[in-house]
């Protein structure tokens, strides 16, 4: 009696538990227990594809706003004159990827149809002879194709092993050179001599920094790189070299006296590139303008340069 009595409690627990809805939580463990696993996922690229352009825009500027060479975006656009560029006009800052395109031959395909009237065998009459009996054979089981034209095999030669000659290695390729390269590809240095007396400021739209010196002084290559704008068709900038050091970095030097390298041309990091001049109306000092821009947005040149030592 008493065993009865223990198994009906048993029972009316076990009912109890599966009628109350409520579970035990489930919790995950293991050694990245309370760790931030979230992955954010950035494109460090936020340049557009098109730029439509606005009233007081040149080509020369908006390839300086993007580091791109405003040749290539000519050509890239079709303008003939890039002094000539109309509000409203859609400039394509990067060309199209090509795609292969697959052309397939159109060729008529053969559909034999099968034949629907069986074919009676052939009849003909000859004088009766062990000849005409082989004739008339050869009528009835006419040869097929493949016994008429029986593939000739060719013979190959076979050689040792010992006389067979190994095929030549293609030799390596040299690898890219450095102006292809990303972001660490880059040793940057001062680009003169002088007091830093302006700098970088992304609130105060101070694009780069002001370093003092004297008229004629020399202004050097930051990086090497290759020269894609040399003149003075930027407003505010008065004699102007932009340098494009690969396909993420350009640095400007502003303001100068004389300028001693022609666009296209490639320089090597701490080769004389013109000298420095006053022409900055607001302070009149002679001084540099400095600029390194990335994916064609200004940052702090105090990040690549020791500003601190200049």
């Amino acid at each position: 009696m008493k065993r009865m009595l223990a198994w009906l409690a048993v029972a009316v627990l076990l009912a109890g538990c599966a009628t109350s809805g409520q579970r035990a939580p489930i919790v995950e463990r293991g050694s990245a227990a309370g760790k931030n696993t979230a992955r954010v996922f950035s494109t460090s690229d936020s340049r557009p594809k098109v730029y439509v352009v606005q009233k007081g825009d040149t080509l020369f500027g908006i390839a300086f706003n993007y580091g791109l060479d405003y040749r290539e975006l000519a050509e890239m656009n079709g303008i003939q004159d890039p002094n000539l560029i109309q509000v409203g006009q859609q400039i394509n800052l990067f060309s199209a990827p090509e795609r292969a395109v697959v052309v397939a031959e159109s060729r008529p395909v053969q559909v034999k149809a099968a034949s629907l009237v069986k074919e009676q065998p052939k009849v003909v009459k000859y004088a009766y002879s062990e000849a005409a009996v082989a004739q008339a054979e050869a009528v009835q089981n006419p040869p097929t194709a493949s016994e008429r034209a029986a593939p000739v095999i060719a013979k190959v030669e076979s050689k040792p092993v010992s006389q067979l000659k190994p095929e030549p290695k293609p030799e390596p390729k040299p690898e890219s050179a450095a102006s292809d390269g990303g972001d660490d590809a880059l040793e940057w240095s001062m680009p003169t001599k002088g007091k830093v007396v302006g700098s970088f400021s992304e609130a105060d739209n101070r694009k780069g920094v002001d370093i003092a010196g004297t008229l004629g002084q020399s202004v050097f290559a930051s990086a090497p790189g290759k020269v894609v704008y040399s003149g003075s068709g930027l407003r505010g900038y008065g004699k102007l070299l932009i340098i494009k050091h690969n396909k993420t970095y350009i640095s400007a030097y502003a303001h100068n006296d004389q300028l001693l390298v022609k666009e296209g041309e490639s320089v090597a990091r701490g080769q004389k590139i013109a000298e420095m001049g006053n022409s900055d109306s607001e302070s009149g000092l002679v001084k540099l303008h400095f600029e390194v821009r990335r994916f064609g947005k200004p940052v702090d040149p105090a990040n690549y340069l020791s500003l601190g030592k200049s």
